[in-house]
C-alpha cells in the first residue's frame, strides 16, 4: 500500500535511516544531499535524490517540495538561508513540518526543564519561531536531547586525557531508534503546532554514565573536574508521552 509521500530535508546520520523507516512502511520519499557523490546512495534504498544546499540559491526545491509533508533534518543555523527555505516553501504543497531541534536552547537553570521553560536568544530558537509563526502550514518541533545509537557511541565522545567537567550533572540523551518512531508517531497521530521535547526518561549523572560507556569502549576510567560548578538541566519529555501515548525504547541509558 502506498502511503503519503514525504519529504526529507538532510539524509544525513537521521534523515537517511528515517528515510528508509518509511521506504518500508510504503511510502515515497524524496530526500536530499549537499553532496553529488552521496546520489547513489540514496537510490540504492529507494530514495528519490536531490542535491540541495539551502546555502545557495539555484536548488530544484519545485520537484523537491512536491508532497504535503516536509521533515528537516539538516545543521544550518543560518538565519537568512532559513528564511530563503520558507520563502520556498510556501511557493509549494507542503501542508505540515517537522522541524528538527534541539534541547540546546534551553539554558543550564539547575531544575526540571519542559517546553515552557525559558530558552536562550539564539540563532536556533529564532529559527524555531520563523516556523511557529507561519501560518501557510503547520509545524511540530522537536527538541531532541543528544543523539547517541550506532556510530554514536557515548564512551568515545571525549578524546584521550579530556577532563569532563560537570560530574554531578546530568545527561539528556536520546537513541536514534526512538527518535525515528517518535516521528512516526507526530505523523500518524496528526500531532501539529506542538513543540516536544524528546529525550530519554533517565538522566543518570554526567559520572555515572559516562565512567559505565568508557569501560564498554575498554577504556581507562574518565577524569573528572571535581572543581567545576555543577550545573545541569534535566529535560522532562512528559507532554510528548502525554501527546503520543509513547513509550521509549531506551528508556534507561544506564542499561543502554
Amino acid at each position: 500500500m502506498n502511503r503519503t509521500g514525504i519529504s526529507i530535508l538532510g539524509c544525513g546520520w537521521l534523515g537517511k535511516p528515517l528515510a528508509e523507516y518509511f521506504i518500508k512502511d510504503g511510502r515515497k520519499v524524496n530526500g536530499t544531499t549537499t553532496n553529488p557523490i552521496k546520489i547513489v546512495s540514496l537510490n540504492e534504498i529507494k530514495i528519490n535524490p536531490f542535491v540541495i544546499d539551502i546555502n545557495k540559491r539555484n536548488n530544484d526545491f519545485k520537484s523537491f517540495l512536491k508532497t504535503k509533508l516536509l521533515v528537516i533534518s539538516i545543521p544550518s543555523k543560518n538565519i537568512e538561508d532559513f528564511e530563503y527555505l520558507i520563502s520556498e516553501i510556501e511557493k509549494s504543497s507542503i501542508k505540515k513540518i517537522i522541524f528538527i531541534s534541539s534541547t540546546s536552547v534551553y539554558p543550564l537553570n539547575n531544575s526540571i526543564t519542559t517546553e515552557d521553560s525559558p530558552v536562550h536568544k539564539t540563532d536556533l530558537s529564532k529559527i524555531e519561531q520563523l516556523f511557529r509563526v507561519n501560518t501557510n502550514f503547520k509545524t511540530t518541533i522537536i527538541r531532541f536531547g543528544g543523539l547517541i545509537g550506532f556510530d554514536r557511541k557515548p564512551g568515545k565522545f571525549f578524546k584521550k586525557e579530556t577532563i569532563i567537567d560537570r560530574p554531578k550533572g546530568y545527561v539528556n540523551l536520546i537513541h536514534r531508534d526512538d527518535c525515528i518512531q517518535i516521528i512516526n508517531c507526530i505523523i500518524k497521530n496528526n500531532i501539529w503546532e506542538e513543540t516536544l521535547n524528546a529525550c530519554s526518561d533517565s538522566h543518570p549523572t554526567r559520572r555515572d554514565f559516562y565512567t559505565k560507556e568508557f569501560l564498554k569502549e575498554g577504556r581507562k576510567t574518565p577524569i573528572f573536574n571535581e572543581s567545576s560548578p555543577n550545573r545541569y538541566k534535566i529535560i522532562s519529555c512528559n507532554r510528548l508521552k502525554l501527546l503520543l501515548n509513547y513509550s521509549f525504547k531506551y528508556a534507561n541509558l544506564m542499561e543502554y
